[in-house]
């Protein structure tokens, strides 16, 4: 007799799947949730899409990641742009001793030329501080602002977006700053402060019995610098948080600092000169006089050709060789004080200078010449609400004619607000002023439509 079969049910979704089930759904899942990216591609795929981009796209490219500036070093892509370059080159010694991260620099930093030079742009502005705002510095993409009132802000531009800010104590005045990866370095009062960029704060012991006043400060690791209103440079250790050095530099207030690559401290004063020491030997190694009296405001210094540019409370700019100590030009850029001179740190041929007639001036660092005056039309391009800076609010800018004189007083004031600090990128400056609490982000493009 033959057992009955019993007849057939569908699983119920009670029952519980094996591990093999259950390994196999995860997998394909994860198949499916995985978005495919351009990280994905592999190296020729790659080189046949960077195939089509203009060689400033390129530069951006080679910034990315290590996987992309490899490809763009790799020979097949180096030997197309080759004879691409070559249609507008008179030979191809010159180009084959380069690197193709050379030359794409090179294009980059003539494409950045044109683009301040000629280049049509909009300028975005908003309200970054509740009171004032007056200083502000720009590293690979990051701004931070300060000076002004209790906070220090540090801003994503992609969105204007404040994605960190630091706390300044309540009785103590934020003077100057700067910052890097991990830190802000902030002069506040008499004191230095540094807020590491995981959130800890550390205040240095009070030095009031030392120095009366501190008026700027840079530091260049591990030591930080600050200039006095007594003509001395004060030496801090920023770990042991110790004064190591009290290097005497000048009879008058000092008003700006800079730093060389080989640590010499380079210091203007309201007297009109500039000191370099050597705080090794805790000796002046120069000075160099200018033919202003009223002072020195900024200071820049260029590395790559030991050039130094500064800028006078009468709107002097000059540029001294470092190496011969000699003057090599000075031109008379603007009726008033000059507050911040900026270039970018490969750019051999554009000074972004501001000041207090609240014109951006680019300037030859070759011979001094003005190249171009810029200002912000009134008519509002745009005007959107962020939730992270509120107001955003675009205007199309102005180059000032260059061919004949310009009396900045026929000028409205609202389109020209006094510049009290730059910072200078690829094909953009930013800006502070202070007497409209504004942000401005200067955008420049090619020659073509907005």
């Amino acid at each position: 007799m033959t057992k009955p079969i019993p007849p057939f049910t569908a699983a119920t979704h009670n029952t519980p799947p094996t591990p093999a089930t259950v390994s196999t759904y995860q997998r394909n899942k994860r198949r499916t949730e995985t978005p495919t990216t351009i990280l994905s591609l592999d190296g020729d795929i790659l080189c046949t899409i960077f195939a089509f981009l203009n060689m400033f796209d390129l530069v951006r490219c080679s910034l990315v990641c290590k996987f992309w500036n490899a490809i763009l070093e790799s020979r097949s892509l180096r030997e197309y742009y080759e004879k691409k370059l070559l249609k507008d080159c008179s030979s191809s010694s010159e180009f084959t001793k380069k690197s193709l991260r050379v030359i794409l620099r090179e294009v980059g930093m003539e494409q950045h030329r044109l683009a301040l030079k000629c280049g049509l742009f909009y300028v975005d502005h908003w309200k970054g501080h509740s009171t004032m705002v007056s200083q502000c510095r720009m590293k690979m993409g990051t701004l931070v602002t300060g000076v002004g009132d209790k906070v220090i802000r540090v801003w994503s531009l992609d969105r204007y977006k404040c994605v960190e800010e630091y706390s300044v104590p309540d009785t103590l005045p934020l003077v100057d700053f700067d910052f890097d990866e991990s830190k802000i370095v902030g002069l506040i009062g008499s004191r230095l402060c540094i807020w590491r960029r995981n959130g800890k704060r550390s205040v240095f012991p009070s030095f009031e019995g030392k120095f009366i006043k501190g008026s700027c400060m840079r530091y260049f690791d591990p030591e930080a610098m600050v200039g006095c209103d007594d003509g001395a440079v004060r030496v801090f250790d920023m770990y042991s948080r110790r004064c190591s050095q009290i290097i005497r530099m000048h009879s008058e207030p000092i008003t700006c600092l800079c730093l060389s690559e080989d640590q010499l401290i380079l210091s203007g004063s309201t007297s009109g000169n500039i000191t370099i020491s050597d705080p090794s030997s805790v000796q002046k190694v120069a000075r160099i006089r200018s033919s202003d009296f009223r002072g020195i405001k900024t200071l820049c210094l260029k590395p790559s050709s030991q050039l130094l540019f500064a800028g006078s409370a009468v709107g002097y700019t000059y540029c001294w060789d470092m190496r011969t100590r000699r003057l090599l030009w000075n031109t008379r850029v603007s009726p008033n004080v000059v507050h911040s001179i900026q270039h970018m740190q490969n750019d051999k041929s554009t000074l972004a200078v501001g000041g207090i007639d609240g014109i951006l001036r680019f300037v030859n660092q070759n011979d001094g010449n003005i190249v171009s005056s810029c200002t912000v039309e009134n008519r509002l391009l745009s005007a959107y609400q962020s939730r992270h800076s509120g107001a955003i609010r675009r205007r199309k800018g102005k180059r000032l004619p260059d061919d004949t004189y310009i009396n900045i007083d026929d000028i409205p004031t609202n389109s020209r607000p006094s510049i009290t600090c730059l910072a200078i990128g690829m094909k953009k400056i930013v800006t502070t002023h202070n007497t409209t609490r504004d942000i401005r982000l200067w955008k420049f493009k090619d020659n073509d439509t907005l």
